[in-house]
C-alpha cells in the first residue's frame, strides 16, 4: 500500500482532488456512498496511469522524484510493466459493476495511457497535451457518472467537461516547470523546454484569460469573480516572475488551488453557489 501511495503521491493535488471536486459539483453529489465509490474509481485509475508512466521514466524520476518506487528500488521496471496490466484488469472489472458505459470509459483511459507511454506521445509538446486532455476528460466523465448515479450527462456536465479540457490543454504546462531538468535528461520535450520564455508568458495570459472567461460564462457574483481573477493573476505572475525550481514547485501548488476552484464553478448553475 505504501508503494501504491508513492506511485500516486504527486497527482493528488492536480488530478485526484480537482476531479473529485468536479464530479461532486457536476453530478451533483447524491450521497457519501457515491463519493466513496467515485474516490476509489478515480484512485485505481490514477494508479494505473502512474504505474504505466513511471515504468517508462526512471531516468527522469531519478532527477525529479528519486523517492518514487522505481528509482527508490522498491519495485523494478519489469515488475512495473506487469503491475500495470494487473491494475488495468482491476480497473475494467471494477467499472463493470457500473455497466458497459463505465467499462468503455476505463478502456478509453487505458488506450490513452498506452499511447502516452508507449508511442512516444509523452515526449512531444502537442502529443503530451492532447493525451492530458483525453486523460482528464475520461476521469471526469467516469467520476461524474458514479457521483450522479446516471449513465448519461446533461448539457451542463458536457459543457463543463469541454471547458475543463480546454483549460487543461492551455495550462497543463504549469506542472512541467519544476521538472525541466529531469524531462531534459529523459529526452522529453515539454513546452517549458521548447520555449522557456514563451511558455511562461502563455501561462500568465492563459490563467488571466480563463479566469475572466469563467467568471462571465458561469455568471459569478462580484466577490467570487474577484477571488478567481485575483488568484489567476497571482498564479500567472508567480510563474512569470519566480523562476527558481523551488519557486516553481510553490507556484504549482497555487496553480492546483486555482485549477480546483475552476472545477467547482458549475455549482453556480447547480446550486446558486458563487452568486455572491
Amino acid at each position: 500500500m505504501h508503494t501504491a501511495i508513492l506511485f500516486t503521491w504527486t497527482d493528488y493535488k492536480t488530478i485526484f482532488i480537482p476531479i473529485t471536486a468536479f464530479a461532486c459539483a457536476i453530478g451533483p453529489l447524491r450521497s457519501v456512498a457515491n463519493l466513496l465509490q467515485a474516490c476509489i474509481w478515480i484512485w485505481i485509475h490514477l494508479l494505473l496511469c502512474n504505474v504505466s508512466n513511471q515504468a517508462r521514466s526512471k531516468e527522469e524520476d531519478a532527477v525529479n522524484h528519486p523517492w518514487r518506487p522505481i528509482p527508490a528500488g522498491r519495485i523494478t521496471e519489469s515488475q512495473g510493466y506487469i503491475l500495470r496490466w494487473a491494475i488495468a484488469a482491476v480497473c475494467v472489472l471494477w467499472s463493470a459493476g457500473y455497466g458497459g458505459g463505465q467499462v468503455l470509459t476505463s478502456l478509453c483511459l487505458l488506450i490513452i495511457t498506452f499511447v502516452y507511454d508507449e508511442s512516444g506521445a509523452s515526449k512531444h509538446v502537442i502529443g503530451k497535451n492532447v493525451c492530458n486532455i483525453g486523460g482528464y476528460v475520461t476521469f471526469e466523465i467516469g467520476a461524474t457518472k458514479i457521483i450522479a448515479t446516471q449513465h448519461s450527462l446533461d448539457a451542463v456536465a458536457i459543457a463543463s467537461i469541454i471547458i475543463s479540457g480546454a483549460v487543461i490543454f492551455t495550462t497543463i504546462q504549469a506542472q512541467d516547470f519544476p521538472d525541466v531538468a529531469g524531462d531534459a535528461a529523459s529526452g522529453r520535450m515539454t513546452f517549458p523546454i521548447y520555449a522557456p520564455e514563451l511558455s511562461r508568458i502563455t501561462t500568465l495570459v492563459a490563467l488571466l484569460s480563463w479566469s475572466v472567461f469563467l467568471c462571465w460564462y458561469w455568471t459569478l457574483g462580484p466577490i467570487s469573480s474577484l477571488v478567481l481573477i485575483s488568484l489567476g493573476v497571482y498564479t500567472g505572475a508567480r510563474y512569470y516572475l519566480c523562476r527558481q525550481v523551488t519557486e516553481d514547485k510553490k507556484s504549482y501548488l497555487v496553480f492546483s488551488l486555482w485549477l480546483t476552484l475552476t472545477h467547482v464553478l458549475p455549482l453556480r448553475v447547480r446550486t446558486g453557489f458563487f452568486s455572491a
